[in-house]
Parts: structure tokens; C-alpha cells; sequence
């Protein structure tokens, strides 16, 4: 009995020194995602990469792409098409006009399909032109797993995104001040410029009072989608994105928050931020230099999210040729965890090298043989 206890005592040790990853959770939805918004890294995955219909969590796109190619002082002047859109909508008029950073609010907090059609027209031209500009944004994020048809996520065929494509996009988009002002806020007033009607807007972003640390980001639903979610919170200088699609279809309508809410709890309680610092020398062997032998530092500092028991890993290239000069860069050193990289730290060199000046050498050596 004695041994069988001090075996499983040395076991539990062994686990708790070595940091042996938490247990994931159990999540629900088809596709999910949870990833370090900072860095782009996957700390949990299921499906992640599998290409589904994304619903309205489309928005972001549409608004990043209102917000970085456009004045948002504009006055948007409302196509026929646009008032032909399905509910949800807001049932903008034919002919009415209306401020762009206005629309922004109607499209974000009550995911209004007309007001999405809008905005594209004024942009783009046209619903296809615009989802030209949402595509080469796409590839410019690095999605590559996706492909825009619509600035609203209708259904449509060739519409179709990845948990783990739409989860980088949430990234990208918190970045940005005036996205993240858009998102949370709780209500807008919005006033159509001919006419003066006021319509009223209301955020229907519920996990914003389910988590204190959330900051957002957009949910979705249509019949092929079935109900998404592009989540982000932020918890001290810790920032996590998830999206989750196919969550459930109705009357399983908060089954998204609730998948949420486990990615984001597993986050939080598994990954903290960790500063690391790299101030070391090394010594180089160089060849035709003044020196055989020459002197160089790496130095910096990172903050990077990771489990307790994760082991960094370094990968150092260097690339110089002769002469060098103090502080010139002569190469990096890459920090991983597993296969992810989370950028490199400068090696510099601590010394001027110069070139072996050998006509030098042969004037000096026969001055000194001569009498």
C-alpha cells in the first residue's frame, strides 16, 4: 500500500513540475477556434479550419473595410437594391440618405442586412465590387480559407469562411480604436439627413454583459450557418479571440454564448503573459578578417501568452560578410513554442570588424626585414 501511494505521490509531483497541458474544454459548436489576438496563436482548436458558411459575423469584414477605405462623413444615398434585402434590416428607404459612421453603428450592434448593402454600394460600386476589396483584404489578413460573396453573410454559394480565418479577422479588427467604440457601444441614434428620421439602435451582443472582460465582437445566424459567434475579451494585458460556427441551430439560440464563455474561461485561467528577456554575448569565428574571432549580442524583450510548462525554443541564422561595423545586424534569433514562431530578437555585432588588408601586411613585413 505504502509503494502504490509513493508511486502515485511521484506521478502527481512529476505532472505538476512539468506543466502538463489543462484539460481542453467541451465545447458544442461544429467549429471553434480560441486564439492569442496578439499573436496569432491557436491555443485551441476543433475543426478549426473547416470551411462553413459565417453568417453575419461577414460584418466585421464589411466594417473594417467602411472604416480603413472611406470617409465616414459620407452621405450614403440608398439603392433600391439595398431596400430589397431580407430581415434583419432596418428598412432603410429608396432614395434617403444617411451619414456612413452613422450606418457603421446599425450594421454592427443590430446586424441590419440593408444597411450592409448600402454601404457596400457606396464603397464598392456594387455588392461585387465590394466583395473584390473584402476578398484582397482577406488574402492581405493572411485568410486563407476564405471567400467573400456578400457584405451581409446570406447565404450564398461561394460564401464561406473558417473559425480560425474569422477569429484572425476579430484580431485585426480590435485593434482598431474606432471598431472597438462601434462594438460596445449600447445604443446609437441615428438621424436619415433629408427627412430627419431618427431610428434608434440597440447592441444585440449579449456575452458583453455575460463576461466583465469582454469586448466583443459580432454574432450570426442564417439556416445553412446555423448560429455564430466571433468572440474577444481582454484580461490584463492578455487579449483572446474565438469564433465558433455552427453553434447550435434554433431553439438552441445561447448555445454560442455558452461555448464562448468555455473557450474564453479556459483562456483565461490556462495562459498568462510571460516577459522574456535574452541579453547574452557570443563569440563568432569569421574568416579573411583582421580578427579570427569577433564579438556579438543579442538582446530584447517580449511579452508572450503561454501555459505554464511550455519550453521556448530558439532558431538563430545569421547572415554577414565582411567589413562589419558596430551594431550592425548580423542575424536573428527566432523564439518558438512547438512549431509556433512569435518573432526573433536582433544580433548585432559588438565590434568593427575590418578586412584583412594582406598588401598592408607585406609592405610592413618587408620594412621590418630590411636594414
Amino acid at each position: 500500500m505504502k509503494k502504490v501511494f509513493l508511486i502515485f505521490f511521484c506521478v502527481l509531483l512529476l505532472t505538476n513540475h512539468t506543466g502538463v497541458s489543462a484539460k481542453e474544454p467541451d465545447i458544442g459548436c461544429i467549429c471553434a477556434v480560441l486564439i492569442d489576438a496578439d499573436s496569432g496563436r491557436v491555443l485551441y482548436e476543433k475543426n478549426a479550419e473547416e470551411e462553413r458558411a459565417m453568417a453575419s459575423t461577414t460584418k466585421i469584414m464589411t466594417c473594417i473595410i467602411a472604416l480603413e477605405q472611406s470617409n465616414l462623413n459620407d452621405l450614403v444615398t440608398v439603392s433600391r437594391n439595398a431596400t430589397r434585402m431580407p430581415k434583419v434590416k432596418m428598412y432603410i428607404k429608396q432614395g434617403e440618405q444617411y451619414r456612413l459612421g452613422d450606418l457603421l453603428y446599425a450594421l454592427m450592434l443590430e446586424s441590419y442586412n440593408d444597411v450592409a448593402v448600402a454601404v457596400a454600394e457606396h464603397i464598392g460600386g456594387s455588392v461585387k465590387g465590394f466583395a473584390k476589396r473584402m476578398n484582397q483584404k482577406a488574402k492581405e489578413l493572411g485568410m486563407t480559407h476564405t471567400h467573400f460573396v456578400t457584405p451581409n453573410g446570406l447565404d450564398a454559394d461561394q460564401h464561406y469562411s473558417t473559425a480560425k480565418d474569422m477569429a484572425l479577422l476579430g484580431a485585426y479588427a480590435i485593434k482598431k480604436k474606432q471598431f472597438l467604440d462601434i462594438v460596445n457601444q449600447k445604443t446609437y441614434q441615428i438621424k436619415e439627413q433629408k427627412n430627419g428620421r431618427v431610428i434608434r439602435v440597440s447592441n444585440k451582443d449579449a456575452y458583453l454583459s455575460m463576461d466583465a472582460d469582454a469586448i466583443g465582437i459580432k454574432t450570426g445566424f442564417t439556416n445553412r450557418a446555423g448560429y455564430c459567434f466571433v468572440g474577444a475579451v481582454k484580461q490584463g494585458t492578455s487579449v483572446f479571440t474565438s469564433c465558433v460556427l455552427a453553434s447550435g441551430w434554433p431553439p438552441n439560440k445561447n448555445q454560442k454564448y455558452t461555448d464562448t464563455k468555455k473557450l474564453m474561461t479556459y483562456g483565461k485561467k490556462h495562459f498568462k503573459k510571460d516577459l522574456l528577456k535574452v541579453n547574452r554575448e557570443v563569440v563568432l569565428n569569421i574568416k579573411n578578417g583582421k580578427f579570427s574571432r569577433f564579438k556579438a549580442k543579442i538582446q530584447g524583450e517580449k511579452e508572450i501568452l503561454k501555459q505554464d510548462g511550455e519550453n521556448y525554443r530558439f532558431v538563430t541564422k545569421y547572415s554577414y560578410k565582411l567589413p562589419i561595423k558596430e551594431k550592425q545586424v548580423i542575424g536573428y534569433t527566432n523564439v518558438y513554442i512547438g512549431d509556433f514562431c512569435f518573432g526573433s530578437f536582433q544580433i548585432t555585432a559588438a565590434q568593427d570588424v575590418p578586412i584583412y588588408d594582406y598588401q598592408y601586411c607585406l609592405y610592413d613585413l618587408v620594412d621590418r626585414l630590411l636594414p
